[in-house]
């Protein structure tokens, strides 16, 4: 029987090294605007494509819709976010965000811009065949490029 050592295997390594850069990231956001990961996902998504549903936003950043709907009804509770009914769909909502919660996205991003460039500085040459690696290895599980959450040119 082969023996596996975890501490080598890759969907281990991959699944380590991703928490600890989420939870590291984290402290961007949490300590200003005591934001949950999910939270986060859901404000950056809206925040990068404008609007979309629910549904929409946990297949884009796969999160379990149950997870989407507590993000959705924090920034809601805050008054960050704002729910339309769909055109197309009486029964799903178009979410999108509100006057705080663009400005908070605004804050963030440039800090996310600059946590990202201290990783990518710490690869230093290898940044750039990580970001080809980790493309192929989208590709290889049939992750989708980034597109916009409901598959469509993003909607501003």
């Amino acid at each position: 029987m082969d023996n596996l050592e975890l501490e080598a295997f890759l969907p281990y390594r991959l699944n380590r090294l991703g928490a600890a850069i989420s939870q590291a990231f984290q402290k961007v956001y949490r300590k200003r605007y005591d934001l949950s990961v999910a939270e986060w996902r859901v404000l950056a998504t809206l925040g990068q494509f404008g609007e979309a549903t629910a549904t929409a936003i946990g297949a884009h950043s796969h999160m379990h819709k149950t997870k989407v709907s507590r993000a959705v009804r924090a920034l809601e509770d805050r008054g960050w976010l704002k729910r339309r009914q769909s055109d197309d769909d009486r029964r799903e909502e178009i979410l999108s965000l509100r006057g705080e919660g663009r400005k908070a996205y605004a804050d963030i991003v440039p800090r996310a811009l600059k946590f990202e460039q201290r990783i990518l500085e710490a690869l230093g040459r290898d940044g750039e065949a990580l970001g080809g690696a980790l493309s192929r290895l989208e590709e290889h599980l049939g992750l989708a490029a980034v597109s916009a959450p409901d598959g469509e040119a993003p909607r501003r």
